[in-house]
């Protein structure tokens, strides 16, 4: 008498992928800490890129970008003090380190190369195509589900991104059009990341993911630096290195916002990075948005916090059965 078959052998439709891996369901209160650390990062990453975007019209992008990976270091390594010393450093998934870094060196000079060609944000709402990419990724690699509600939320906030890429001059060529694909290959590329670090918040704690990053990012962009050098001010020196701490910060509570909260749900609250760019852009650029660019960020918005009503309704009855 044969065995019977398991289910992943007799399931052949598309949730299969949810049954070989899925992340642990997270508490209420879990996704309301996921999403002030999102929050948070937001704000922090908001003021990084309105500074590179500064420096870079002063010095060489590779050189920006080598000073905004080396003081990352300080508060990487104080949380690896701070969190149990060299042990943290200890890892099994060296590999998945290494390979989560690159796509994320790589997906950070594609944004900040932008920035140098287009207004900060416009260059932004590009990249806010990120969780239409991170939504179909999520269902294959995290095993979450995706209701109609949220792929209907997402598609719409990616539609408000179209509007805002038009408003900036579209993809008809040119610098900006240039940066605009630049941009859209960052939050392609991030939206790997994302799911990479969503993966591995499982074995790995926050200040061992932050820690490789830098290491990762300071070593590739050592190897950039001999291309251009000039020695900076003491004034820009101080910039840069504002920069890189608030970085290695941003990138922890960005961390933290993936250990707590599924990817689908994190994910939107970075749509309010357009609100600090338009101000950022506005009070140090002189940039004024178009009613195109904005309209296209309410709408991105308005999906984020539908996307969040709708993870609260999902939940409500799990926790009230206790």
């Amino acid at each position: 008498m044969s065995a019977k078959p398991s289910t992943l052998e007799t399931d052949w439709r598309p949730r299969a992928p949810a049954r070989r891996f899925a992340m642990p369901v997270p508490s209420r209160d879990e996704v309301r800490a996921g999403i002030f650390y999102m929050l948070g990062s937001v704000f922090v990453f908001s003021v990084v890129n309105a500074l590179v975007k500064w420096e870079a019209a002063r010095y060489a992008l590779d050189e920006v970008v080598f000073f905004r990976c080396v003081f990352s270091l300080v508060p990487a390594f104080a949380l690896v003090a701070g969190g149990g010393g060299a042990r943290l450093l200890r890892t099994g998934r060296i590999r998945e380190h290494l390979s989560r870094g690159v796509l994320q060196f790589v997906s950070m000079m594609c944004i900040f190369a932008a920035f140098a060609m287009m207004p900060l944000a416009d260059a932004v709402a590009i990249t806010f195509s990120a969780p239409l990419f991170l939504t179909i990724l999520s269902i294959p690699l995290l095993g979450e589900r995706v209701g109609p509600h949220r792929w209907a939320a997402v598609l719409a906030g990616f539609a408000g991104v179209l509007l805002m890429v038009r408003a900036g001059g579209g993809f008809g060529g040119g610098l900006a059009s240039t940066g605009a694909l630049l941009a859209l290959a960052s939050a392609a590329i991030g939206a790997n990341v994302t799911i990479a670090v969503r993966r591995m918040t499982l074995t790995e704690p926050s200040p061992t993911l932050v820690a490789y990053q830098a290491l990762v990012a300071t070593a590739l962009s050592t190897a950039l630096l001999p291309f251009a050098w000039t020695t900076p001010g003491w004034r820009d020196l101080l910039l840069m290195a504002a920069t890189g701490l608030c970085a290695g910060i941003g990138q922890f509570w960005w961390t933290q916002a993936f250990r707590f909260a599924p990817a689908a749900v994190a994910a939107p609250f970075s749509y309010l990075t357009m609100v600090w760019s338009l101000g950022l852009g506005y009070l140090i650029w002189g940039d004024e948005p178009s009613w195109m660019l904005v309209g296209g960020a309410v709408i991105v918005a308005a999906s984020g916090l539908y996307i969040l009503y709708r993870e609260t309704l999902r939940r409500a009855p799990a926790h009230a059965s206790g």
